[in-house]
């Protein structure tokens, strides 16, 4: 048996919005969009690197207001491109936690994207 990683689905209310957070803000690129015929909800895969998530316009396909746990590498180097980016919306910090640096922003819709760096993360970078 092998299990392949998560893709999580995250519930979005406007296509622009989403786009304005997802690709102008945090850097992803439309993979791919589907819609079953005209004025009826999105659903699309963006990606940023190996990171790929499902956003969704369609009722029940998943909750607002989830968490989505990130690891990665080089968090001070994405911090920094978020901050010269200036989203109006959303100006996220860098955390020292005890599990690693933590950058945590919001989405319009109540979703929250955790990127974490674990101090292991760290060494394998440098």
């Amino acid at each position: 048996m092998h299990l392949a990683r998560a893709i999580p689905i995250i519930r979005i209310f406007s296509e622009e919005k989403a786009r304005e957070f997802y690709v102008d803000f945090l850097g992803f690129t439309i993979d791919w969009e589907h819609r079953f015929e005209a004025n009826t909800p999105l659903y699309a895969q963006v990606r940023r690197s190996d990171l790929i998530l499902h956003l969704s316009e369609h009722y029940g396909d998943a909750t607002p207001g989830s968490t989505i746990y990130v690891p990665m590498q080089g968090i001070d180097a994405l911090h920094a491109e978020l901050q010269r980016k200036d989203y109006k919306y959303g100006k996220p910090g860098v955390e020292d936690e005890p599990w690693g640096k933590v950058l945590e922003t919001i989405d319009p819709f109540g979703n929250r994207i955790r990127f974490c760096e674990s101090p292991e993360e760290e060494k394998r970078e440098a």
